[in-house]
């Protein structure tokens, strides 16, 4: 999405919070996060994230800034992408949610025992 003037106030917030929910996915941050970092309500960073908190400009300074987005804030939010990887592994689904931890190592698979084998 390009902000044209054409485009109603409602449709470029609501652009600019889908853009704020990737970044936040991408990082795999959980709403209540965000809000805790950028010092925020997190039903502030729901209707944000919904494109429906306009008159709160700060709140959205204050989240770009919790994203570490604020240096590039005159691009405004820029238009991200599912790394190709994400891409694979989603399939075409756009990812829901963040689980707000790293994903775990994956065990080693133990090794099968037989008899007459010492350890």
């Amino acid at each position: 999405m390009k902000a044209e003037s054409l485009l109603t106030d409602d449709h470029v917030l609501k652009h600019l919070g889908e853009r704020l929910a990737r970044h936040r996915l991408a990082q795999n941050l959980t709403q209540e996060q965000v809000a805790t970092q950028a010092g925020l309500g997190l039903r502030t960073v729901q209707r944000l994230e919904q494109g429906a908190a306009a008159t709160q400009l700060s709140g959205f300074i204050r989240i770009c800034r919790a994203l570490g987005l604020l240096a590039r804030l005159d691009s405004l939010v820029p238009e991200t992408g599912p790394s190709p990887m994400t891409q694979l592994r989603l399939q075409g689904r756009p990812r829901g949610r963040a689980s707000g931890r790293s994903a775990p190592a994956s065990p080693a698979a133990p090794k099968t025992w037989t008899w007459g084998e010492t350890p």
